[in-house]
Formats: structure tokens, C-alpha cells, sequence
């Protein structure tokens, strides 16, 4: 008789991860909303770090936010979000039995992604509030579903690059 030690599945955790993106997005923007008026500030560190409240109704960057038919652009990024959406949970289904540097990255991916995805579905606009300067570079405002899908782009990037095992 073979004994088979089974696991604990993580995808359940890493949903509740996913889940926790779009809880701390929905939040934080909702308070920026109550808190800031559009186009208004707070300095939070002097020529580095203010919170600001600004509606972005292109891509990321808000690149496509001068375009001819901002109509075409929404829908055309609903679209994308709903498909990257789509196979990212069936990725993160498929490899998320266990807790791993790949799994994790999922996840984060999946929450950005919904909570931005949320805002252009309800509202045609995505609030982005975090503007970072460093010197004479301004960095284009996000929000915390955007840093959640680049901190788990960094961490498969960080896997993929990492040396492998031999079997």
C-alpha cells in the first residue's frame, strides 16, 4: 500500500490574498475620494511623496487618455483586464496548490487587476492618488491595485530569473 502525503491546497489563501488587493484598493480610494479634492494634494514628504486625487480614464501611465475615442479605449481596456483577469485565475487555479514565489505573484497580479477593473466598469475611471518625485522625475500617479500587479510582475521576474534545481 502507497501512502500519498497530501498537501494543503493554497488556492483558497491566495484568493483571500486577491481579495485583500481589492479590499485595501477600494478602501484607499474611497478615502483619497472623501478626503481630496480631483486635481488637490497632500505633501506627505517634500518633493518626494504627496497624495493626490486624479481620475484616470486611460491605460496605465494614462497612456491612451488623450485619445480620440476615450469610448473605444474603455472598452477596449475592460476587455484586456477581463481577459488577463480570466487567465490569471486559471493559472493561479492550476498552480497555486502551494504557496510559492509564482503563486503569490498571481494573486497580486489578480487583485490589481480586479480592483482597477471595478473602478472602470462602475465609475469610467480609475482613481490613481500616489505621485512620487525623485529629483526631477515625476513619476505618473497610481494606486494600489497598480502596485500590487507591478509588485507581482517584479516577483515572476525574480522567478524566472532565479537559478532552477535540477531534478
Amino acid at each position: 500500500m502507497t501512502t500519498r502525503t497530501v498537501g494543503r491546497d493554497s488556492r483558497w489563501l491566495l484568493l483571500i490574498l486577491s481579495a485583500l488587493v481589492v479590499l485595501v484598493d477600494r478602501l484607499t480610494k474611497a478615502w483619497i475620494e472623501a478626503h481630496i479634492k480631483i486635481g488637490h494634494t497632500i505633501v506627505v514628504i517634500p518633493k518626494v511623496f504627496r497624495l493626490s486625487h486624479v481620475l484616470n480614464t486611460g491605460a496605465a501611465f494614462s497612456m491612451f487618455e488623450s485619445a480620440k475615442s476615450p469610448l473605444f479605449v474603455r472598452n477596449l481596456l475592460v476587455g484586456f483586464s477581463v481577459a488577463a483577469i480570466v487567465l490569471v485565475l486559471v493559472l493561479l487555479w492550476k498552480l497555486g496548490r502551494s504557496f510559492t514565489l509564482t503563486s503569490v505573484a498571481l494573486a497580486l497580479i489578480l487583485g490589481g487587476a480586479i480592483g482597477n477593473l471595478y473602478d472602470r466598469i462602475l465609475y469610467k475611471h480609475v482613481v490613481d492618488f500616489l505621485e512620487v518625485h525623485i529629483v526631477h522625475y515625476h513619476w505618473p500617479d497610481f494606486n494600489v491595485a497598480d502596485s500590487a500587479i507591478v509588485v507581482g510582475a517584479c516577483l515572476l521576474l525574480i522567478e524566472i530569473l532565479r537559478p532552477q534545481r535540477a531534478n
